[in-house]
């Protein structure tokens, strides 16, 4: 209903031909339209799913708004990091602030019972508080793009890798910067939407809530930036086109007829909610519950998500693709997560790990582990508070290391040149390791938690049964990878050249 809806609402209140005699006119009228129909379709979807919670949320967002407008320039990293975080830990701990508790604060509030009589509508979604967390990054998103459009015009730290000089940055407008690069505003490249700053009056309250409850991506995401939403509103992304459209509607119910299938003949999820006795597996059942669950737990996110972006994509917005391979297509622990929850990683390369000082030249190793535990603990605490989510965060970090250690150290390509062979061979063992420290550290975070994986660990190390399973289960996963490896080397004969 809501593309349908759109173009319905365009055609009684059309852009007037006065405004679109210039690019940029037409833009700004697009905008204005676009976001006149998002405000009040997102209203009312808000307040569908939440109930009067939606009053909550409205209160937040108000709240981050003021605090990036108001504070000066320099504190307003610091205090969008504080506040966004504190929100998070607050809504975990008051559970999204039930009204019948803000009653008993007030004096005769309790007795009155409008908090038990404002509770009672609820909506579809009363636990409101769960998928904040979502929005919580589009909020943080907004304050830094505009953090960085003050200093100007928005030299992050991610634009230095795209040709503009920060003294030129800090002297040209969002415009000037667009002729300099001879870019077309109607034909930008997602790259440019995302790191060339929109104008200053973007940056309004009006543009803010409607970006934060835009209401295709409201729930669950696909992330997109701020500036990218705005770029993308004032003109349609030319990637965006009805056969492709098409395609991925017909990909998306493949991958849900798929789910069905699963779930109908593979029960590993119905046995590990069910807090088995794992000493009773061999290693080769474990093996196979964890693989399959993992895989389910692949589908499980991978069909909201597209579902989002299909949704996105029919309202004439093109939003990153979250899952970009398959996770028995990946070898590199690195690419691994660079394809999982692809928009998430990218968002944390964009205001984490960037502005921390990333991992390249000129970064000791140290800072850029640093870097990358800082970024996973934030990973693990805003999935969910619990030790098992952290236990699993810093597990990545450990499983990390020896990929790090052995591509820039130990054995760098550069060593191999004229041992090319020697090479790939060394590559597949490295990546089977790689395999099976990245299932172990995905089986402790999202299926049979930390008694199941020793479990694993027992049989395999401590059986003869588990040393068979290893003897064939790690030629079968080598053979795997040399597949992996041919398909990478296809892509690249075909001009593909993807980061994950």
């Amino acid at each position: 209903m809501h593309p349908l809806l759109r173009r319905a609402y365009n055609y009684l209140r059309p852009i007037r031909n006065a405004e679109t005699s210039k690019t940029e006119a037409q833009g700004e009228a697009r905008l204005a339209q676009r976001v006149s129909y998002d405000l009040i379709f997102a209203t009312i979807f808000l307040f569908a799913l939440h109930g009067t919670s939606a009053f909550k949320v409205f209160l937040i967002l108000y709240a981050n708004y003021t605090l990036a407008t108001s504070l000066s320039r320099n504190y307003i990293p610091a205090a969008t990091w504080i506040f966004n975080i504190a929100v998070l830990f607050a809504n975990e701990v008051c559970s999204g602030y039930p009204y019948s508790r803000l009653a008993q604060l007030v004096p005769f509030g309790a007795s009155a019972g409008w908090g038990t009589w404002l509770e009672s509508y609820g909506g579809l979604i009363p636990r409101w508080e769960i998928l904040f967390n979502i929005t919580a990054l589009r909020l943080i998103s907004f304050n830094l793009d505009y953090y960085w459009s003050l200093e100007q015009r928005g030299s992050s730290p991610v634009e230095v890798s795209t040709g503009i000089s920060q003294a030129d940055s800090k002297t040209r407008t969002p415009t000037d910067m667009l002729k300099k690069k001879q870019l077309d505003p109607t034909n930008l490249s997602e790259r440019d939407r995302i790191t060339i700053p929109a104008s200053r009056s973007a940056y309004s309250f009006s543009n803010y809530l409607s970006y934060t409850l835009y209401s295709p991506l409201y729930l669950a995401g696909p992330i997109v930036t701020f500036n990218d939403y705005i770029y993308q509103l004032r003109f349609p992304s030319p990637s965006i086109t009805t056969k492709r459209t098409i395609l991925y509607a017909v990909r998306f119910l493949i991958c849900l007829l798929v789910m069905e299938f699963v779930l109908h003949y593979i029960y590993a999820v119905a046995i590990s909610k069910c807090n088995p006795d794992w000493t009773l597996y061999t290693p080769f059942q474990l093996g196979m519950l964890g693989y399959f669950n993992l895989h389910i737990i692949w589908l499980k996110l991978l069909i909201p998500w597209r579902f989002f972006r299909l949704w996105a994509l029919l309202d004439n917005l093109d939003p990153p693709e979250n899952m970009v391979r398959c996770m028995t297509d990946n070898y590199s622990a690195l690419a691994f997560w660079r394809g999982w929850h692809r928009s998430f990683n990218r968002w944390i390369v964009r205001y984490i790990f960037i502005p921390l000082g990333g991992s390249g030249r000129g970064t000791s190793q140290v800072r850029a582990l640093t870097n990358m535990t800082i970024v996973f603990t934030f990973v693990a605490l805003w999935h969910d508070i619990s030790l098992r989510l952290l236990t699993w965060s810093w597990l990545i970090i450990l499983f990390l290391l020896p990929e790090v250690l052995c591509t820039k150290v130990l054995f760098p390509a550069r060593n191999f040149t004229t041992r090319p062979g020697l090479y790939r061979f060394l590559s597949g063992i490295g990546a089977v390791t790689n395999c099976v420290m990245m299932m172990s550290a995905n089986l402790v975070g999202f299926a049979i938690g930390l008694d199941g994986l020793k479990s694993w660990l027992m049989g395999l190390f401590g059986s003869q049964e588990g040393w068979m399973f290893l003897t064939i289960a790690i030629p079968v996963c080598y053979v795997g990878v040399m597949v992996m490896f041919e398909h990478r080397e296809a892509e690249r004969r075909l001009g593909i050249f993807m980061s994950c």
